[in-house]
């Protein structure tokens, strides 16, 4: 079963995850012809043994290349590879938000796009997905006693409404952010150097409340308005 034979360490303090960075190894392995269209992927303990990743990272690498559209998953079999990816595959830069006035930007181009990625949710969910949203608010909301922790949470509650969107452009797109899109944290949440500031995990988890119940009830317009309220309050909070 074709794999790296020498695989170079993952980046292991990548922004963008394990999870990202396994994802780029394999559609490389794709791309160079390593892995065919038509031919299986490793086994999930192969990859953990030669990329020394844990299982939860090998299974959403997959689910990342299942979003894409780049293989399909039969139960019992394996994940088969569908398509070959382009070599000019998007990837969002996010090196060069350094500023405030950068910061506020992204959230601008966030609003644009998540809005509209919330209402398709509300639409197409599965119970699934909607299962594992509310997992998700729930363990963001636990985050308030865990502050550290806020901004993976947060970032994978946004990425799973994404893939609750049912288009592959969005869930990569947020993908490609990484966690750095997130921006409520080195400037007041996560610092404690605002003593007025411990309740923006819980404001938030609020706003994350409403986006959910309006997709667990089919509510395009109300999704889209929940999220863009949560957008630009965290603009708002991070204004100060």
């Amino acid at each position: 079963m074709p794999i790296d034979p020498a695989p170079e360490p993952i980046n292991r303090q990548s922004a963008r995850g394990l999870s990202h960075e396994l994802t780029l190894r394999l559609t490389a392995l794709i791309q160079d012809g390593t892995i065919r269209r038509g031919e299986k992927l490793p086994t999930e303990s192969a990859m953990m043994e030669s990329y020394k990743v844990s299982r939860t990272v090998v299974r959403e690498s997959i689910s990342q290349l299942q979003a894409a559209g780049l293989v399909e998953t039969q139960q019992g079999r394996g994940s088969f590879v569908l398509n070959v990816p382009s070599q000019d595959s998007f990837a969002f830069d996010n090196s060069g938000i350094s500023t405030i006035d950068d910061v506020w930007d992204l959230l601008d181009f966030r609003l644009g796009v998540e809005s509209e990625a919330a209402a398709l949710a509300a639409t197409r969910r599965t119970d699934q997905q909607l299962a594992e949203l509310e997992r998700l608010a729930q363990t963001f909301l636990e985050c308030e006693a865990r502050p550290s922790e806020a901004v993976e949470a947060d970032f994978a509650l946004h990425v799973a409404i994404a893939r609750a969107a049912q288009n592959r452009h969005y869930l990569a797109l947020l993908k490609s952010m990484g966690p750095m899109m997130i921006v409520m944290p080195k400037f007041r949440l996560l610092t404690g150097d605002d003593a007025d500031r411990p309740d923006n995990v819980r404001l938030a988890a609020v706003e994350h409340a409403s986006i959910v119940q309006a997709i667990a009830r089919h509510e395009p317009e109300t999704a889209r308005a929940a999220i863009r309220l949560h957008l630009a309050n965290s603009r708002a909070r991070l204004k100060g």
